[in-house]
């Protein structure tokens, strides 16, 4: 729970009209106290983008890719969604995030037109994975972090499936705490979109006191509809000689393999 119970902002963002919200202190991150952790900003991108879909008829977000030019300042944001090519049964979408005045992430996502499909038994691969330990089983964890300000620690429950929290290869069970956007209840694509950004912190295999990982982007990939309130990062850190990393998660709901996500990183001693 909450390590601040005083004036603890209840949602992570105010939707001010026209495209423009303002940030509460549970977007912090863990790098720079005036700096919001890009979960909650690309999970509102991803919110911006699924009404846009929905005009079109198209339900399911299928990719969501984040361009990360700049840290996302704990401010007002805006948000301009611009549809790229639509079809029939699949539409690309262009994103800008801006705030301050400065352009601080693009993004391009695709939305596709869902229809009832039948899978036929015995395929290869299939049925598909599931997480061995559900979130009612799994064990409750804080990230390191947690505690040092109100931030995305206190907007996010995480339980432990497997492994140790920011200490290598793990996975992770997150539910939101409070709501993106207040007054709002978050669809499945915004809970797994402000999760999926952590997969390179939770399975950080430097230590974050002398160390940065900071991921410069982040994709997420869905085969389907996610579904419920908890969404489970089973996440892996590579690291190059080169100062440059990638993390990888393959994301899962309660019932179980949803897709995946990727991040580029830049490594660097503090």
């Amino acid at each position: 729970m909450s390590h601040h119970p005083a004036n603890h902002p209840t949602s992570a963002y105010t939707a001010l009209g026209a495209g423009h919200y303002q940030s509460s202190e549970l977007t912090r991150g863990p790098w720079h106290p005036d700096h919001q952790h890009a979960g909650p900003p690309v999970a509102l991108v991803c919110r911006a983008v699924e009404a846009a879909a929905r005009e079109h008829g198209l339900t399911h977000i299928a990719r969501l890719t984040a361009n990360l030019l700049r840290p996302v300042p704990i401010c007002e944001l805006q948000i301009e969604v611009k549809p790229v090519y639509v079809g029939r049964n699949a539409a690309h979408f262009a994103v800008q995030l801006t705030a301050n005045g400065k352009e601080v992430g693009v993004f391009t996502a695709l939305a596709q037109r869902e229809s009832e499909f039948v899978v036929p038994d015995g395929l290869p691969g299939h049925p598909l994975p599931t997480v061995p330990v559900s979130p009612d089983d799994a064990k409750p964890v804080n990230f390191p972090f947690a505690g040092r300000h109100v931030g995305y620690s206190d907007l996010m429950e995480t339980r432990t499936a497997r492994g140790h929290i920011f200490g290598g290869p793990c996975a992770i069970w997150f539910r939101m705490r409070h709501p993106l956007v207040e007054g709002e209840t978050p669809s499945a694509y915004q809970r797994v979109a402000v999760a999926a950004d952590s997969g390179n912190g939770i399975s950080a295999v430097l230590d974050y006191e002398r160390y940065s990982f900071v991921n410069t982007d982040l994709t997420i990939n869905l085969l389907r509809h996610p579904q419920g309130e908890w969404i489970c990062l089973d996440a892996r850190t590579y690291l190059g000689a080169n100062g440059c990393g990638l993390a990888e998660s393959t994301l899962f709901d309660a019932h179980g393999l949803i897709g995946r996500a990727t991040q580029s990183l830049v490594v660097r001693a503090r």
